[in-house]
């Protein structure tokens, strides 16, 4: 299988935010002439707010108002001077304010983004590592790439695994000074809360560990002086801890404070902090109101509205309670998720609840993973108890009518967060009166002449070339030769086909799309741990094949529901397999079926190009070579034709067992060099079953022995080839000895005496696959684009898959 081009994050995101722009559930204007925190006009409707993040509501707070009016009426609208030289006269105040909050010293910064930038790359050393929670703020993955040109290691782990954290501690302090650790303390999407004394156990086991932590969403609604949820667990600031809070959100104002215990820490990031230094300081109006809330907060005032929230929290999470709604988490934060899976699903619900007057915000990729889509839901001090419990009505009334829309289920959504599913809640595959459905886990199965009239002439997934690969790819050795085959026919009640495709159960090595480098790193762990960091995947056809490994009849007016029809058995047949991830391959890019497959929970990631030579009429040399352009002549004049009397060409259907394992020994050369696609190696028992089977055949290329200095005439290439149908031959895969790879050009050769084969045998077609295609152009190949849909069950996975490193979490 061909490498997947690392697509732009940009590119990624644009195309879901696009979708959901569309869909009328992003992007939105509020029209408001005045606002009071408990409602928000959208177009022409005022609805109940339910998406805030000033949890408090101080924002609305008169004395944080009139601080800043007066502030702006004796200051004006800005200090437009760098924090370096001279800083703002209400600074001391509100650092005085915020350190008494604390009993800690402190840095405001500009905004928690900011901060982040300035502190993450003060704080950690060249000599340190970092180890970052997976749904951590953007801000603080953002942050951390300013780390990696200077050779500090930036770990990722899975979200709040203590153990995959423990196992980075110990790996990183052999080679480390500090290790820092970063987590936020509430997480802005779920509401589920950073294990405070599980860290603070390793953070005493372990003396190199130092922990950050964002708590801005944990700011103020919890803990003394509404100093947050982790210091309302740690109680007080541990040296080796750094902490920041906001200013903004539930604070009321503008900004964010960054805490430390180690007056070091704090003088070093204080005198020089990236940003910090050459940034714009805070507002006046900013500065003041902050001042005026942080009064607040030092006095009693602040545990009165800390329980009026809490009150709303606990009111809104009995209603709940009395519901069947896939809550995510229940806890006492005042932010709530209720799953919906499917993209389309959670812009059904969202819109339905618009309609009846509240508005909540939709949680989508990369905030959560693409099947993980939801309502998000913030309770403020704003809301009051008839408005909350006619939102779990419309709720209750609104979320079965979405699913039903959308054609899914309860027992999707709750699978696809772990939720537990009743046992006599029974799982029923979706109906269709007007088609039906045909299973399959063996070719043999199947009528040879149907699967051939839809699916022969591709690549190797004609039915005798299926029949071989279920041969070869059972009863082996080690669990990544071991392939399961799930075979889909769909036909309407006249027996019309629909769709035909195939899809194999096999385990990939998680990093086997990703950036070369990223794989090269894992390989070394791989020398102690051979399954480190793999999955098990249900992808579209196989790891052996490409090209068009599914056939959809686009004619039959309704073949979006046949479609349907078909995920549906795909993810019943996922989760009794439990795998990791689903891929869809090898489609040509089509808008319809991009916005249908991201509605379903896939991700769309560029493929390679294919190659494909399909211009076969020609007899002579000088015919071939009129075909190519130009520079495709000039190359061949130059890097083909003068190398070919360099060889012995054979076509072999057989041969011994030494020379197969020799065949074996050229095919690792070049597996094993290929971290662009990082795949396990074939088991051995594949090369044998070729050369016993009539489709497959081994363009040989020996030196002639005038320019072979071995005391032993061996194989230097050699081109494994299936023959399919007599219409398509398909080199499959190329082995070379790479002491004369460049020498005789060696794969150009085997490129163009594949060619010349082809024809030979009067083959149409030769489908040259995804890789090299600038190369395979040269030789003739026209190149068409393809596409894979993926559903990954986390965006953790989807990283090391897409090669992408640095993606937003949260809000």
């Amino acid at each position: 299988m061909a490498k997947f081009k690392h697509n732009s994050f940009l590119d990624t995101v644009d195309e879901v935010f696009s979708d959901a722009i569309k869909s009328g559930v992003l992007h939105l204007y509020s029209e408001d002439s005045a606002f009071t925190g408990r409602h928000i006009r959208i177009g022409d409707q005022d609805l109940y707010h339910f998406g805030t993040t000033g949890y408090l509501g101080l924002e609305q707070d008169p004395r944080l108002k009139l601080a800043a009016i007066d502030a702006i009426e004796k200051y004006g609208t800005q200090f437009p001077l760098s924090k370096s030289y001279v800083s703002f006269v209400l600074y001391r105040a509100l650092e005085e304010r915020l350190f008494r909050m604390y009993n800690n010293p402190i840095v405001v910064t500009k905004n928690s983004t900011l901060g982040h930038i300035g502190v993450i790359p003060c704080a950690v050393r060249d000599e340190d590592g970092v180890i970052i929670d997976h749904q951590a703020h953007w801000s603080m993955h953002n942050a951390c790439q300013l780390l990696k040109p200077r050779g500090i290691p930036v770990e990722l782990i899975r979200h709040s695994n203590l153990d995959m954290l423990e196992d980075k501690i110990k790996e990183l302090s052999r080679k480390c000074d500090k290790i820092w650790y970063m987590a936020d303390g509430i997480y802005s999407m779920y509401g589920d809360c950073a294990p405070i004394p599980e860290l603070m156990y390793l953070y005493k086991k372990y003396p190199q560990l130092h922990l950050y932590f964002d708590d801005v969403h944990g700011m103020s609604w919890v803990g003394k002086n509404g100093t947050g949820y982790v210091m309302d667990q740690l109680k007080t600031l541990p040296e080796r801890v750094l902490l920041f809070g906001t200013l903004s959100k539930s604070f009321g104002a503008s900004g964010a404070v960054l805490v430390t215990s180690d007056p070091e820490m704090h003088r070093r990031i204080k005198t020089f902090g990236g940003p910090l230094t050459f940034s714009a300081q805070l507002e006046p109006a900013s500065v003041a109101a902050a001042c005026a809330s942080a009064d607040i907060h030092l006095s009693d005032e602040i545990y009165r509205m800390q329980q009026e929230l809490a009150d709303n929290i606990l009111y809104f999470n009995v209603l709940l309670s009395h519901t069947d709604l896939p809550l995510l988490e229940r806890n006492n934060c005042p932010v709530f998720y209720i799953g919906t899976g499917m993209p389309v699903t959670g812009y059904n619900f969202v819109n339905r609840l618009m309609k009846e007057g509240f508005f909540v915000n939709l949680g989508i990729y990369p905030g959560v993973p693409v099947k993980n889509t939801g309502v998000r839901l913030t309770i403020s001090r704003h809301n009051q108890r008839a408005e909350m419990k006619a939102l779990v009505e419309a709720m209750v009334y609104h979320y079965p009518k979405a699913l039903a829309e959308t054609e899914t289920t309860m027992n999707k959504v709750r699978r696809a967060f772990h939720l537990p599913i009743p046992e006599q809640s029974k799982d029923i595959a979706m109906v269709r009166e007007d088609m039906q459905v045909q299973y399959e886990t063996s070719i043999e199965a199947i009528d040879k002449n149907y699967w051939n009239e839809w699916m022969g002439k591709k690549s190797v997934f004609d039915w005798d070339g299926l029949r071989f690969l279920e041969q070869v790819f059972c009863s082996n050795e080690k669990e990544e030769h071991n392939w399961t085959f799930h075979y889909f026919i769909i036909r309407d009640k006249q027996s019309n086909t629909l769709i035909v495709t195939f899809f194999c159960r096999a385990c990939w090595k998680d990093d086997m799309l990703a950036p070369a480098a990223v794989s090269r790193q894992i390989e070394e762990k791989r020398q102690q741990n051979p399954y480190y960091l793999t999955s098990t995947v249900l992808g579209m056809g196989s790891l052996f094949s490409e090209g068009d490994h599914c056939y959809i009849n686009k004619t039959y007016p309704a073949w979006n529901d046949a479609l349907r029809l078909l995920l549906d058995r795909v993810e019943i047949l996922d989760e009794s397999l439990r795998t990791s991830m689903i891929v869809l391959r090898d489609f040509q890019p089509d808008e319809s079926l991009n916005e249908f497959f991201h509605n379903q929970g896939f991700i769309k990631v560029d493929m390679p190009e294919s190659c494909v030579v399909e211009n076969m009429e020609w007899n002579t040399h000088e015919e071939y070579l009129s075909l190519l352009s130009a520079r495709s002549r000039k190359h061949f004049r130059s890097d083909i034709q003068p190398y070919e009397n360099y060889f012995d060409i054979e076509h072999k259907q057989t041969t011994d067992a030494a020379e197969i394992h020799h065949f074996y020994t050229l095919y690792e050369n070049v597996r094993s060099r290929n971290y662009d696609l990082n795949t396990f190696t074939f088991p051995e028992k594949l090369f044998t079953a070729m050369a016993s089977h009539p489709q497959w055949e081994f363009i040989v290329l020996y030196l002639k022995n005038e320019h072979d200095t071995r005391a032993e005439r061996k194989a230097v290439g050699v081109m494994f080839c299936y023959k399919n149908l007599d219409y398509t031959y398909v080199p499959s895969f190329i082995g070379m000895d790479y002491d004369y790879i460049q020498q005789y050009q060696l794969y150009r050769q085997l490129l163009y005496q594949t060619i010349r084969r082809a024809r030979q045998l009067n083959f149409r077609k030769i489908d040259f696959g995804m890789t090299a295609s600038f190369e395979k152009k040269k030789v003739g190949a026209t190149v068409t684009p393809k596409v894979a849909y993926v559903q990954p069950k986390d965006n953790f996975s989807f990283e090391l898959i897409g090669g992408i490193q640095n993606k937003p979490v949260g809000q």
